[in-house]
């Protein structure tokens, strides 16, 4: 299995070598960019802006920096190795906090880690962790940008998610709410809610749009018309008190359909 990232962990004078593996695989389905003329694929080329639309081949591209106009210092990987301090290699743990502390607003990418060294130095690291109940926060350069990351302990496994900076979350454009709830409506709501809760179990979701898209390739494939389907028209409901009264209507009758329990078919006797 590849790995995205090697290097260590560390933690005082305590290095753990360790690789990271990615959590989530592409499940999207793919389509290509179509000329519905000649129906020929699009394709894109790298040009040469000042070459008169010259295609450039991927091993004569390099990074530069544009520090006045039309100029530029060339930046190769080598530079930017030159530039790592030994810190900078390493994921180095900065302090410890509560998983609760850190806003999901902040999670990026997910990471499996995967030790390749020094067991004991993992199992003393996890097992602290689980008991104290915390996160920790470290920091590493991963390719050529500063990374900002937690890692955590769940059920016997190190899992690290990368994190945005502050300054790279933007401030939410909605304005405060200043609207205050009655008791009445207030009390519907906690009954929805009450009505509408349980457990997050990730296997009970599935991608049903995907599975649509799907349906609807085989379709074209046959020779088929994609089938609109036929949905019931709702009703619009502009006073909220009635609105949440019918939520909490609806909310109930699908908490009694899903705790019926299922009826076994009784099998037949073999003659």
């Amino acid at each position: 299995m590849s790995y995205s990232y090697k290097g260590s962990i560390s933690f005082g004078f305590v290095y753990i070598p360790i690789t990271l593996h990615n959590t989530i695989k592409n499940n999207d389905i793919g389509f290509n960019m179509i000329d519905k003329k000649t129906m020929s694929r699009v394709k894109y080329k790298k040009t040469c802006a000042d070459c008169d639309g010259r295609e450039v081949k991927q091993e004569d591209i390099v990074k530069g920096f544009e520090y006045e106009e039309g100029k530029y210092v060339i930046f190769d990987d080598k530079d930017f190795e030159k530039i790592k301090s030994k810190k900078d290699k390493n994921i180095t743990i900065e302090k410890f906090v509560s998983l609760s502390e850190v806003d999901p607003l902040y999670f990026d990418k997910p990471y499996y880690i995967v030790p390749t060294g020094a067991e004991k130095a993992v199992a003393v690291l996890l097992t602290a962790m689980e008991e104290e109940g915390k996160a920790a926060i470290a920091k590493t350069v991963m390719g050529n940008k500063e990374t900002l990351i937690l890692i955590r302990a769940k059920d016997g496994q190190l899992l690290l998610n990368t994190l945005f900076f502050a300054e790279e979350v933007t401030k939410n454009p909605a304005k405060d709410i200043t609207e205050k709830p009655n008791a009445s409506e207030l009390k519907i709501a906690k009954a929805i809610i009450e009505g509408m809760s349980g457990e997050f179990t990730p296997e009970e979701y599935k991608d049903e749009y995907r599975e649509k898209v799907q349906e609807a390739i085989e379709r074209k494939i046959a020779g088929k018309e994609i089938v609109a389907p036929k949905e019931k028209g709702g009703s619009s409901i502009t006073n909220l008190m009635e609105a949440l009264t019918k939520s909490l209507e609806l909310a109930q009758k699908s908490k009694i359909v899903n705790k019926a329990p299922v009826r076994k078919t009784a099998k037949k006797k073999e003659a």
